[in-house]
């Protein structure tokens, strides 16, 4: 009888969300840092590293040095492997943080040594440590892959994804190459930040329309329906002002995809969230979740939220979120290259 009580009470207790971010090496962390300065409610963000300098100006509610006997705070020196084995030294702090949370985003940077096999070697962990656990869990790993001609950390990066895929529920893979194509002509500096913005936005987004009262809710059970064991998933961000806002806005979040997605009709499902100003209307946001909607299987799962924020008179963001995709970039391909000739 007593032990019947307890499981109700853990089930109740895991029905209010707790969400938490975890960012892994120095890509990770800035994202964690952007999100924190942007400020969130309802969710608990976390910087692991093992370059203790980089750590030390990371902003987060919690900072926390990874691998310290293995790497000596100095970083991994770009070798997955070690970045692994830092993880596996302090892993039990990790567990530490987690425990009281039932959504967890682990942020990561890959190709590098401490994001790649720090990441890898977390999931693993957590979905050892969760595979029996009597509260659900639901573990997304949120990465940004290296540039094409990148091709050693590519291979690294390729090699990651394999494995996150079969420890995490979901993984949003933010292309460098596809953000270059959508932000080429912005600064370099600024073309780069981009994709740490998209992923906070992402993070920040999702875990304020579960956490936050909004104009529609999204719940645990919503976000576990298309994301449990879910596989790849593709992101677009859009944004539109005045008439047709929420159209417009629709139309670059699917246009401007951070994947290259080869079938967008096969997806398993969407999470699809709106936010606009006040003047935003119930028809503006239902009309842009019914375009959506045609694009995706009849029988894809489709959720989505909406949420007013007085900042954004006259505009409206779309954030869209393709589960269960397949990509071009993880085939490998088999190309022989010709002798070089300068193009003058």
């Amino acid at each position: 009888m007593r032990a019947d009580q307890e499981k109700l009470e853990q089930l109740a207790a895991a029905s209010k969300p707790s969400v938490m971010a975890i960012g892994i090496g120095g890509a990770g962390c800035n994202i964690i840092s952007w999100v924190k300065q942007e400020g969130v409610a309802g969710g608990r963000l976390i910087s692991v590293n093992t370059d203790a300098n980089h750590l030390s100006i990371s902003e987060a509610d919690r900072r926390i040095l990874i691998g310290e006997k293995t790497c000596k705070g100095l970083g991994c020196g770009g070798y997955p492997k070690v970045g692994e084995q830092a993880m596996s030294e302090s892993i039990q702090e990790v567990f530490d943080e987690v425990e009281k949370s039932n959504i967890l985003f682990i942020v990561a940077g890959l190709g590098g040594g401490t994001g790649t096999g720090g990441i890898v070697e977390l999931a693993r962990q957590l979905h050892k440590k969760f595979t029996n656990d009597p509260v659900p869990r639901l573990v997304v790993g949120v990465a940004t892959l290296p540039f094409q001609i990148e091709t050693a950390r590519m291979g690294a990066a390729k090699a990651a994804i394999q494995q996150l895929k079969q420890y995490c529920d979901t993984v949003v893979i933010i292309d460098n190459d596809r953000l270059n194509h959508l932000a080429g002509n912005l600064p370099f500096q600024e073309a780069l930040g981009v994709a740490n913005t998209t992923i906070g936005k992402f993070v920040k987004g999702v875990t304020e329309t579960i956490t936050s009262a909004s104009l529609i809710n999204l719940d645990y059970a919503d976000l576990r329906a298309i994301m449990h064991d879910a596989g790849l998933a593709s992101i677009g961000i859009g944004q539109g002002k005045e008439d047709g806002k929420v159209e417009h806005a629709v139309e670059r979040a699917l246009n401007e995809r951070l994947l290259d997605v080869e079938d967008i009709t096969k997806a398993r499902g969407v999470l699809i969230h709106i936010s606009g100003g006040e003047d935003m209307t119930l028809e503006e946001v239902h009309r842009g979740g019914e375009l959506i909607k045609r694009y995706m299987p009849p029988k894809s799962k489709v959720i989505w939220g909406a949420k007013v924020d007085p900042n954004l008179k006259g505009r409206a963001n779309v954030m869209v979120v393709i589960t269960g995709v397949d990509s071009a970039f993880l085939q490998t391909q088999k190309k022989k290259l010709g002798r070089f000739k300068l193009p003058w």
